[in-house]
C-alpha cells in the first residue's frame, strides 16, 4: 500500500481549505496508507518565529517533519498550505529525503504576495480578483497587510520565493480547475506539471428538508471583496415576502453590516460548524454569493448541489465548472440588477427544481468518490 503524508499548515479560524483538507485525509486513508502532520500558527517564541520568516525556515518544524519521515518512510508527500509555521523549509526536507511531492493549490494568494510592488502585484489593473485588494488603497509598496509594513514584507519574501518553488521544484501541482490551470499557465509554470483535481465532498448522510420558514442562505467571510453588502442590497430589490436572507459568518463588515441594515428579513447567524451549517442550509430555499473573488472550489455551493438546492453566484474564475452545462442562475459578475433577477428565480419553483436536480446529478458525477481516487492514483503514477 502506498504511503502517503499529508502536510498542511491549519488557519486560525477553520475556513474551508481545513474542511476540504480534512475531508481528503479521510477519504485517502480508505485506499493508502495515510499519515497527517499538522502546524498551526501559535507563536510561542517571537524571537525565533522572527528569525524563521527571515530565512523562510522553521527549525522546530523542520525538525518534527524530519522526524515523522524517519519513522513513517512515506512514499509520497501531499501539501497543502504552509503559511506561515510550516514555512517553505518542508520542501527543502522534502527535496533532501528524495520524497516525491504533490503540492494542492486551495487559492489565488500565491499570486499576490510573489512581488514587492504593487505595479508587478496589479498589472495594469485597479483591483486584483484574486485578493480583492484595491490598487489605489495599496500605494508603491505591495503592502498585502493594510495594518503593516513590516508583515507585508515578510509575506513577500514568502511569496517570492513560494512561487520559484512552485515553478522550478520537481513537484506536481494539484489545482481545482481548469481556469486555474489554465492561470498558472498563462504565469510560465509547465501545464505538463498541473493536473485538475477537486475537492472531495462528503455529506451522504445529509438530506433535504422541507421548512415552514422559507429562507435563502449565505455563508462565509463578512468582507468587502466578498460582496456581501451587494448581496444584501440586491435581495432587500427583491422585494420577497416573507423570505429572509440568512448570514452566516463573520469578519471586518459584520458590525457595519448589522448596524446599516437593521432589517427583520435579514438574519445574522455568526460563526457556525461546517456541521451547523449543513443543518441550516438543508432546509433552505437556495444559497447565494456574490464574490468579487476567483474562488477555488466553492464548496457551500458543491454542499448545496449535492442536496439538491439551487445556487446563485457570479460568473467569475472557475465556479461554473461546478455546474452542469446550460446552468441559469449564474449571473454576470458585478451585474446586481442580474443578481436581483436570479435571486427571483429561485422561487420559480419549476426552475428550482430543475436546477436543484441537476446540479445534484451532475456534482455527485463529478465528485464520485471512485473517480477522484482513480485520478490521483494516475497522478501518483505520474510523480
Amino acid at each position: 500500500m502506498k504511503k502517503i503524508l499529508v502536510i498542511h499548515n491549519k488557519y486560525r479560524n477553520i475556513g474551508g481549505e481545513d474542511i476540504a483538507v480534512d475531508k481528503e485525509v479521510e477519504l485517502l486513508k480508505n485506499y493508502y496508507d495515510v499519515q497527517t502532520i499538522y502546524y498551526s500558527n501559535d507563536i510561542k517564541n517571537y524571537f525565533m518565529q522572527l528569525l524563521s520568516f527571515f530565512s523562510n525556515t522553521n527549525i522546530n518544524s523542520t525538525r518534527r517533519l524530519k522526524s515523522i519521515i524517519q519513522e513513517f518512510n512515506p512514499d509520497f508527500a501531499y501539501v497543502h498550505n504552509t503559511w506561515f509555521n510550516a514555512s517553505l523549509g518542508v520542501f527543502k526536507v522534502l527535496n533532501n529525503h528524495g520524497i516525491k511531492t504533490i503540492l494542492k493549490l486551495h487559492n489565488f494568494r500565491y499570486d499576490c504576495t510573489k512581488s514587492f510592488f504593487s505595479s508587478k502585484h496589479f498589472e495594469n489593473k485597479d483591483k486584483c480578483n484574486a485578493c480583492g485588494l484595491n490598487k489605489n488603497d495599496i500605494g508603491f509598496f505591495n503592502k498585502y497587510f493594510d495594518d503593516s509594513y513590516i508583515k507585508s514584507l515578510l509575506v513577500s519574501r514568502y511569496g517570492k520565493k513560494y512561487f520559484d518553488i512552485l515553478k522550478n521544484n520537481d513537484l506536481r501541482v494539484l489545482v481545482l480547475t481548469k481556469f486555474h490551470k489554465d492561470y498558472l499557465t498563462n504565469l510560465g509554470l509547465n501545464r505538463e506539471k498541473i493536473d485538475i483535481y477537486p475537492n472531495y465532498l462528503d455529506i451522504e448522510n445529509i438530506k433535504r428538508e422541507s421548512s415552514p420558514d422559507k429562507y435563502i442562505v449565505y455563508a462565509g467571510r463578512i468582507s468587502e471583496e466578498k460582496g456581501v453588502e451587494e448581496l444584501i442590497d440586491a435581495f432587500i430589490k427583491c422585494k420577497l415576502n416573507n423570505v429572509k436572507l440568512k448570514i452566516i459568518g463573520e469578519g471586518p463588515m459584520l458590525g457595519y453590516l448589522k448596524d446599516s441594515y437593521s432589517n427583520p428579513n435579514i438574519v445574522f447567524l455568526g460563526i457556525k460548524s461546517n456541521k451547523e451549517v449543513l443543518e441550516i442550509m438543508k432546509k433552505s430555499m437556495g444559497v447565494v454569493s456574490a464574490t468579487k473573488l476567483y474562488e477555488g472550489q466553492p464548496m457551500l455551493l458543491c454542499e448545496a448541489s449535492s442536496l439538491g438546492i439551487p445556487s446563485v453566484f457570479p460568473n467569475s474564475g472557475g465556479i461554473l465548472e461546478f455546474f452542469p452545462k446550460n446552468y441559469q442562475l449564474f449571473f454576470k459578475q458585478f451585474d446586481y440588477l442580474d443578481l436581483v433577477n436570479k435571486i427571483k428565480l429561485i422561487f420559480d419553483s419549476n426552475v428550482s427544481k430543475q436546477e436543484g436536480q441537476e446540479s445534484k446529478k451532475f456534482i455527485e458525477s463529478y465528485l464520485d468518490k471512485e473517480k477522484l481516487i482513480k485520478k490521483f492514483d494516475e497522478v501518483l503514477n505520474d510523480v
